[in-house]
């Protein structure tokens, strides 16, 4: 098998929010290091960055405070959060969004006098969104890969990563191996420094927001490698996906969660709110909370024809509401639903894995010379991530990651010999389907994702979850036994379907297994048959590592080093908004 090789000092897997801030920190951190991004799709053209409509969560305005945004950070993720992580990440917003505004280049939309606007999201004690209308993603990635494509950056795209390679001694990362979509072959980049910032995504659900590419590959390569993953267990479900029928790629398209913070209303079957018969905010309870009443209106049969229930925007002003969220209200129209004047039927969608690899403040893991950012993490949002701090955490921490890399990449004097048995390893793993008969992969990957919906989805129980890891464990098995008919590589998409699905169900196994030893109900876990939180003073995460084809899983209690349960850094409560003086 023909494998070529490549060097560069840093390597950067994934060219989203995180991805893309990374390489530039590291390129203006010391301009002499080579740095390379390497993209499964095209740079600044795929990835779940581009695709954030809603904002990004950062205190400036007068009364709020980042001890604010920490506590509401804190409290969302229902003290199961990494706190020394939450505080970086509020701290970090306010100078990334200045640094976006004054270096990147970003416009966001503004108050009449001057100041940035700042929108309602849902679980947060202010308005503290900074966004540009509802297409604040694409803003941010364009000038983003401006930024970076001015420099002398290396691009790599249409590069899949499929296997981190350690060093032949053990000392940390030498390289990863890729197979070059655009002609079949494989090739290995030692790099002096590596980032994990692929972007998970919980494609494995029937409905789904993340993007097509986003198949949790990241976190597969890192549990192969040793890494260990934390909080597997949440997943978030954003309450509002376009349910737009069988006949659309469209359904489960997030219609963001700016809609209910201006106001807009959640209406059943029956054309009756019910958001405040399952908690007193109503439609700005955070995701998770508005997800399980919706869920719970569709189990009821209180839905509309295709079974989910409404968003409704109309009595706002169909002019205004076209004003002001333009995206979503064109992208309705394409799919054939006006959401300005009318109602949109909408349903709980996979959104957010709040889990993933343990990592650091500075970026570092438990691998020297590994780092990782963004959604590939775990530990910043605990048990729920409030709406906004997504594109901030990729931003704040991808910057954050830069810097690191640099500073360790300029004091390596080597790269680590490579392990060559796990690049063997790799491709022959890769080169499996190619050595069985053809099969309906489709079919398999509907099958997984009707599997995770109904036994490991918005509302949970053992049973359930015990059926559900035997119908995974199942998946696993005929995926086993088909492969691929065409063997030529290049841009072999039903290969790459066949690679993409394998993740998704190794990453299928790990969420069940941490769901099912979670015994109780955080955030977006939510078990019926252990519906009470549990003592928030004995919190603990869930941490899973790969043990062969067994998973490894330990309860490790939470640290609460910045504030405890039942305090706050605020005088006020959390989550409230301060008191005006009489």
């Amino acid at each position: 098998m023909n494998v070529s090789h490549h060097k560069t000092d840093i390597l950067i897997l994934g060219t989203g929010g995180a991805g893309l801030f990374a390489a530039l920190h590291a390129k203006k951190a010391n301009p002499a290091l080579k740095v390379s991004v390497a993209v499964k799709g095209l740079l600044g053209k795929c990835g779940c960055t581009r695709m954030v409509q809603g904002g990004y969560n950062v205190a400036l305005s007068a009364g709020d405070s980042v001890e604010r945004h920490f506590m509401d950070t804190i409290e969302g993720g229902k003290w199961l959060p990494r706190q020394d992580l939450a505080w970086r990440l509020v701290e970090g917003a306010v100078e990334r969004v200045r640094e976006l505004e004054n270096e990147i280049g970003c416009f966001f939309d503004r108050n009449p006098d001057g100041t940035l606007h700042q929108k309602a999201f849902a679980g947060q004690s202010f308005d503290r969104t900074v966004h540009k209308a509802d297409l604040t993603g694409i803003e941010i990635i364009n000038r983003l890969m401006e930024q970076v494509r001015a420099l002398d950056v290396e691009e790599l795209e249409e590069h899949r990563a499929i296997e981190l390679i350690p060093a032949a001694d053990g000392s940390g990362i030498a390289g990863v191996l890729f197979i070059d979509m655009r002609t079949g072959e494989y090739r290995v980049v030692q790099a002096k420094a590596v980032l994990l910032a692929t972007g998970a995504g919980p494609t494995m659900y029937r409905y789904h927001t993340p993007s097509g590419d986003k198949t949790c590959d990241g976190l597969a390569m890192a549990m192969r490698y040793g890494l260990k993953l934390r909080d597997m267990e949440m997943v978030q479900f954003h309450p509002t996906g376009l349910l737009g029928g069988p006949d659309t790629r469209m359904t489960g398209t997030v219609l963001e969660e700016g809609l209910r913070g201006a106001g807009g209303y959640l209406v059943n079957g029956d054309g009756e709110r019910f958001m405040t018969n399952y908690d007193a905010r109503g439609e700005r309870a955070t995701r998770d909370v508005v997800s399980r009443g919706i869920y719970a209106e569709m189990r009821a049969g209180r839905t509309g024809p295709m079974g989910g229930v409404y968003i409704q925007m109309s009595h706002l002003g169909p002019e205004k509401v076209a004003k002001t969220f333009p995206g979503m209200v064109n992208r309705c129209k394409d799919c054939g639903f006006d959401l300005a004047g009318g109602r949109v039927e909408v349903v709980p969608t996979a959104h957010y894995l709040m889990g993933g690899v343990e990592f650091n403040v500075d970026c570092s893991t438990a691998s020297p010379g590994l780092f990782a950012a963004g959604e590939d993490c775990g530990g910043v949002h605990g048990a729920n991530r409030l709406g906004g701090n997504g594109v901030a955490n990729s931003t704040v921490f991808g910057g954050i990651a830069g810097d690191s890399m640099a500073e360790y990449a300029s004091r390596v004097t080597h790269w680590r010999d490579l392990d060559n048995r796990v690049i063997q390893q790799g491709i022959e793993r890769a080169e499996y389907p190619f050595s069985r008969p053809a099969g309906a992969i489709h079919e398999l990957r509907d099958a997984l994702s009707r599997t995770m919906w109904d036994d490991v989805g918005v509302l949970r129980q053992r049973e359930a979850m015990e059926r559900g890891l035997t119908s995974v464990a199942r998946h696993r098995t005929d995926l086993r036994a088909i492969g691929v008919a065409d063997s030529d590589r290049r841009y072999n998409l039903t290969w790459h379907d066949w690679l993409n699905l394998e993740s998704l169900v190794d990453m299928s196994k790990v969420i069940t297994v941490s769901a099912l030893a979670r015994e109780n109900s955080r955030g977006a876990h939510f078990r019926e048959d252990f519906p009470e939180p549990g003592d928030l003073e004995t919190s603990y995460y869930t941490r899973v590592s790969a043990n062969g084809d067994q998973i490894d899983l330990e309860m490790v209690p939470v640290s609460f080093d910045i504030v405890r349960p039942g305090t706050s850094l605020i005088t006020d409560e959390a989550g409230q908004p301060p008191k005006t003086p009489a």
